[in-house]
Order: structure tokens, then sequence, then C-alpha cells
């Protein structure tokens, strides 16, 4: 089992990944270095090699976010030094860099630091064979902030999902580098799962999608599932990564639905879906006193990692079309809206909308028309035509589908992009 490692340049593609990506020119060259990796015989878990067909296929710029575009492959690398070589050498780089890993996580029981496996790494060498995490980060450091992200489809060993149910930063790769991905637990014993969550990236882009990181992240997510258990990773950079079931805010996990997020100052146009909460007993504390006033006092950045961080746990035990992490997600958009965020509470009335008719919601539905309705109250208010663009074949798509109450909806966006 040898390293394999290509290089495709594109000059001509053209980008478009917007969101995290945002400080990401078109205009430079980009770099993707591509890793799989997994131990060979019994100990391997993942087929993480099977993702690099698939995104290879796609043009490199979809990779990159920029209009030309160096990839670097790793297939099943033997040492933990060739790994770290490839990735120096693309961290140096001077424009953005997209670095995706498939594999799996593995936990340094002497230093309880996670490690990724390599193809000759076993438990009795995993110091010497498997790459630190942590070596990962510190090259990433260096980087200028905003124009690095990292997605990653990992299936993590017992020690490491028992650890970090306690340590939610555990891979953690500092502030300036956007860290998006799916871990997912330990597989039945003898069971080989595939990295579904990278595939469904490749797929997207190869429709000819190009949606923003956070979209396409949210997108891919809902394609691979949630049955294992698995959890989402999304930060942008600015904040650690959440561990779910209330780790960020110190608050219980949702037993069920709760009432939706709303202000009476800075009402919505359709204020978000409200869902029913059964009967308990005993029922939690509503977390969403705390994130309103978390966001009504200009700390956005904090009330959007509560919610995040509810939703991933909506997401876990319920599964991506569960109503409890539609509302969660309904929720986001809303903030998104109170931060001044345009854009980004789009793609997030976008992803729940889709979420609803995935769900079986009808097209008629007046939740699904006011997810749609209020997508695209909040894509008229953006400025910046980029992302104005980036945002608009999926919203047209919807629109078309779901025209709504209010006449001429679909001509007046028709219009407006000419």
């Amino acid at each position: 089992m040898n390293d394999v490692v290509g290089t495709v340049i594109d000059d001509t593609a053209q980008a478009g990944n917007g969101g995290a990506a945002r400080a990401m020119s078109e205009d430079s060259a980009g770099t993707a270095l591509l890793l799989a990796a997994a131990p060979a015989g019994k100990g391997r878990v993942i087929d993480a090699a099977s993702a690099l067909p698939a995104l290879a296929a796609v043009p490199p710029s979809a990779l990159t976010g920029t209009g030309a575009a160096t990839v670097v492959e790793l297939a099943d690398p033997l040492d933990p030094q060739t790994v770290l070589t490839r990735l120096r050498a693309a961290a140096a780089a001077p424009g953005p860099l997209s670095v995706y890993i498939a594999g799996q996580l593995h936990l340094d029981r002497r230093q309880g630091l996670p490690h990724l496996a390599l193809a000759r790494t076993a438990t009795a060498t995993l110091r010497y064979t498997a790459l630190p995490w942590h070596w990962l980060a510190g090259e990433l450091k260096i980087r200028r902030p905003g124009t690095t992200r990292v997605v990653v489809d990992l299936v993590a060993d017992a020690e490491v999902w028992e650890r970090w149910a306690g340590h939610g930063t555990l891979l953690s790769l500092g502030q300036g580098t956007s860290l998006y991905g799916r871990v997912a637990p330990p597989p039945p014993r003898r069971t080989v799962v595939l990295p579904a969550y990278l595939k469904a990236y490749a797929s997207i882009w190869r429709s000819g999608a190009r949606p923003p990181l956070p979209l396409l992240h949210e997108q891919a997510a809902a394609r691979a599932g949630a049955e294992d258990g698995a959890v989402l990773l999304a930060t942008d950079g600015t904040a650690p990564t959440p561990w779910p079931s209330g780790a960020m805010t110190g608050m219980a996990p949702p037993a069920g639905p709760s009432a939706p997020l709303t202000t009476s100052a800075t009402p919505p146009p359709a204020g978000p879906v409200a869902a029913a909460a059964p009967a308990v007993a005993a029922p939690a504390p509503d977390p969403h006193p705390a994130i309103l006033a978390a966001a009504q006092a200009g700390r956005h950045a904090e009330a959007a990692a509560a919610a995040a961080a509810w939703e991933q746990d909506a997401l876990r035990l319920h599964g991506p079309r569960s109503p409890q992490a539609i509302h969660w997600m309904e929720v986001r958009a809303d903030l998104a809206r109170l931060a001044q965020d345009p854009a980004r509470s789009c793609e997030l009335w976008l992803v729940a909308a889709r979420a609803r008719l995935d769900a079986g919601g009808s097209l008629a539905d007046r939740d699904v028309e006011g997810a749609v309705d209020r997508a695209h109250h909040q894509w008229e208010r953006l400025t910046d035509p980029a992302r104005a663009q980036a945002l608009a074949p999926a919203l047209v798509a919807l629109r078309e589908r779901v025209p709504g109450r209010q006449p001429g909806a679909v001509e007046a966006l028709r219009r407006r992009l000419g």
C-alpha cells in the first residue's frame, strides 16, 4: 500500500463557495489537500479511500472555491512524516487552502490526544504510526485567518468518543480556521462504514450546485443521515467546536420540540414555526429565553453557538428530518436575522424549507411556505451582489415550487435577477 499523490490545476473553472470562504478570492489560486487514511486489515472501520474518486471527479475549483486550483491526494499513506511534509507544503501555499479528511480517530492514552490513523497504525504503535491531530492544528495556525477550511468525515474509536463528550474542543484547530464535518461513533464489530458525508459533497458539486460552505455542510449532513448517532461540526474559526447535549450552554438537553425563538421588538415577517411541546413530568429548563437574551445583548456568536449545540443534540437524538432538528435550524435562522446577517439567515431558511419538504411536508404546507417566504425576505435584504447571486439558484428553485400566498413573488425574484 503506497502513498498516492496527484496534482491537478484548473485555471478556467468558476468558483463560488461563499460563506466561510468569503475571504477566499476567486482571482487567487487555491490548494486542496485530500487525505484519506485508515489502518489496513482488521483495524479498518471506514473505507476512507472511497471518498477520493468521488472528490476527484468534481471540478478542482469546487474543492477550493477559487478560479484556479491545485489538488493533492494522499490515499492510505504509510508514514505520518510523509503526511506532515505534504501538509506543510500545502499550508505554505499563498492562496486559500481547503483540507478534506476521511479516516479514523484514535486516542493516545499516554497524552490523551487524538490521532488520525494511517495504513500501518495499530493500537500498540499509535504514537509512531498515526498523525497527531495537533500536528494538523500547528501547521494551519500560521496561516492568515479566514483563508483555511478543514472538512472531515471521521469515525472515532471508543476512547475518543467517550473523552470527547466531556471535552468539546478536542478537535479544535484554533481561531482563523473553519472546521466542518461529521464524526461518527465506533460502528458495530466487523463493520466498515463509508464516508457518506464527503461523498455527499461530491454529489452536490457534480450536480453543478455551488452552495456556500455552511449550507453545503447542512445539505451533506442531511444526505448522510444521523441514524448512527454521528455528531456534526460547524465552526467558522471564531469559536470552539461545540459538543452537543448543551455542553456549550450548561443547559440540559431538550426533551422534545420547544417554543420558537421570537422577539416582539423585531419580529420576522412571519415568525419561526412553532412546534407543539409534549407534556412531560419534569420539563427541562427552556433554553430559548437565555439564547434570545444573549442575542438582544449583542452576544450573537454566543447565541448562535448555543443554538447550534441544541440543534446538534436534536440531530443526534432524533435525526435530520425530525421536528426537533428543523425547529433549531429555524431558531438559528432567526438568530442570524437578529445579528443582521441576511445571507446566513437566508441560507438557513432555505435548508429548513428543504428539510420540511424532505420530512414529508407538502408544497402548500404553511410551515414550508413560511420558511421559503422568510428566505426570500432575507435574500431581498442582501447588498452584496456576489452573495445574492450565490444564493439565487437555490431560492429560485424553491420559490418556483412554493410560490407562496403573496402575489407576484416569483416574478419579483426573476426581475431582480434580471
